[in-house]
């Protein structure tokens, strides 16, 4: 069972300056300040942000559906201003999935806005159909939200 979702925002400040947060481990530590309530901890545990730099994310006590999963950076492309992870252990591979990977694309809009895309696709076997409902933008928009939010931040300083 193939399914994706995906989400944007305008962003007041330009693509190139919004692609330098989120092309980076900058990214990650913006989301771990400004989400405490959806992370417990964001740790890098191999790599330096490009393309095959492996992440372990662990959510607070009581979170829903699971406490941690490791995800790899399979794609930093900056031509394109376009990052891709994919969960590699835990999380939602213990839950039926086969696959289940988010991506961020800066798309320039004008001289000083552009627009965040978050995009999740998912591959899920089909005795775990009933896990598509554990998918949600929501995760994926509030990192945007918030990056959103410092570049709003530190371009008007």
């Amino acid at each position: 069972m193939l399914g994706a979702i995906s989400e944007e925002i305008e962003v007041n400040v330009p693509a190139s300056k919004a692609w330098e947060v989120y092309s980076t481990l900058q990214l990650a530590k913006v989301a771990a300040q400004g989400l405490p309530e959806a992370f417990d901890k964001i740790e890098v545990l191999e790599g330096d942000g490009g393309a095959g730099t492996v992440f372990k994310l662990t959510f607070p006590p009581g979170t829903p559906g699971f406490s941690s999963y490791t995800e790899k950076l399979t794609i930093v492309d900056d031509a394109k201003m376009m990052k891709e992870a994919q969960v590699i252990e835990g999380g939602y591979l213990d839950l039926g999935f086969n696959l289940f990977r988010v991506r961020f694309e800066i798309l320039e809009k004008g001289e000083n806005s552009c627009i965040t895309r978050g995009t999740i696709e998912y591959d899920l076997k089909e005795e775990a159909a009933a896990n598509a409902s554990l998918v949600t933008i929501e995760p994926v928009l509030n990192i945007m939200k918030v990056a959103a939010n410092h570049l709003n931040n530190i371009h008007q300083s």
